[in-house]
C-alpha cells in the first residue's frame, strides 16, 4: 500500500503547511497573465488621472494610480514594481505623447516609488496587513514620504532635462507633485493594505519576497 509524501493528503494532493508555504509551484504563466493584468490597470488609471487632472506634461494634480502601483508592489513583489514603471511609460508617457528617449528615463519615477517601499518592507520584515505599529510606521515613512520624495525629485528633473518644463519650474512642479502624492497615499495605501490584504494573501500568486 503506497502512503502519502510529507506535505501531501490521502489524495497525494499538496497541503499547506503551518508557516503558509506553499509546496505546489505556481505556474510561470499564471505570473505572467498577473503582470500583464497590473500593467494594464496602472496604465489605464495612469492614463485617465492625467487627462483628467493635469497640470504638466505626463503628470496630475491627483495621479490616484501611484496608491494602487505601491499596493501591487506590496502583494506582488517584483511584478507589481516593474508593473508600475510600464505602466506609467504606457499610460502617463506614451500616450500622453512624451518622447521616447525621455519617456524610459521618466518613468523610472513610478518604479523607484513603488520599490522603495517595497524593499522597506522586505528588508524590515514587515507585514503589508499593517498588523502592528511598527508595520504602520514603516509605511508612513518609506510608503508615503521618501518615496514620494524621491519621485517628486525624479519626475520633475527629469521633464526639465527633456526640455518639457522649464528648469525655474522644478520646484512649483515638485511641490504640487510630492503633496498630491502625499494626500493619495497617506488616504488610500493604508485603507487598501488594511482592508484587503488579509483577502489577497491567500492566493497562490500573493508574493511575500520579491519573485515568490
Amino acid at each position: 500500500m503506497n502512503t502519502p509524501n510529507p506535505g501531501q493528503g490521502a489524495a497525494g494532493l499538496h497541503l499547506i503547511d503551518n508557516q503558509g508555504d506553499r509546496k505546489k509551484k505556481v505556474p510561470k504563466y499564471l505570473y505572467a497573465a498577473l503582470f500583464f493584468l497590473l500593467v494594464c490597470a496602472n496604465a489605464l488609471i495612469a492614463k485617465f488621472v492625467v487627462f483628467s487632472f493635469n497640470f504638466a506634461p505626463g503628470t496630475a494634480y491627483l495621479y490616484v494610480s501611484i496608491a494602487f502601483m505601491i499596493v501591487f508592489a506590496l502583494w506582488f513583489g517584483m511584478y507589481g514594481a516593474i508593473a508600475a514603471y510600464a505602466g506609467c511609460f504606457i499610460g502617463a508617457g506614451l500616450l500622453s505623447g512624451l518622447p521616447l528617449d525621455l519617456n524610459i528615463v521618466w518613468s523610472l519615477t513610478d518604479f523607484w516609488e513603488a520599490l522603495i517601499p517595497l524593499v522597506a518592507f522586505r528588508a524590515l520584515g514587515c507585514d503589508p496587513a499593517l498588523r502592528n505599529r511598527r508595520d504602520v510606521i514603516v509605511l508612513l515613512v518609506f510608503g508615503v514620504i521618501v518615496n514620494n520624495i524621491a519621485g517628486a525629485v525624479w519626475g520633475p528633473v527629469a521633464l526639465a532635462l527633456g526640455g518639457q518644463i522649464a528648469w525655474d519650474s522644478v520646484v512649483l512642479v515638485s511641490s504640487i507633485w510630492f503633496l498630491g502624492n502625499f494626500i493619495l497615499c497617506l488616504c488610500l495605501v493604508p485603507f487598501l493594505l488594511l482592508f484587503f490584504t488579509p483577502l489577497v494573501e491567500n492566493h497562490e500568486l500573493y508574493i511575500r519576497k520579491y519573485w515568490h
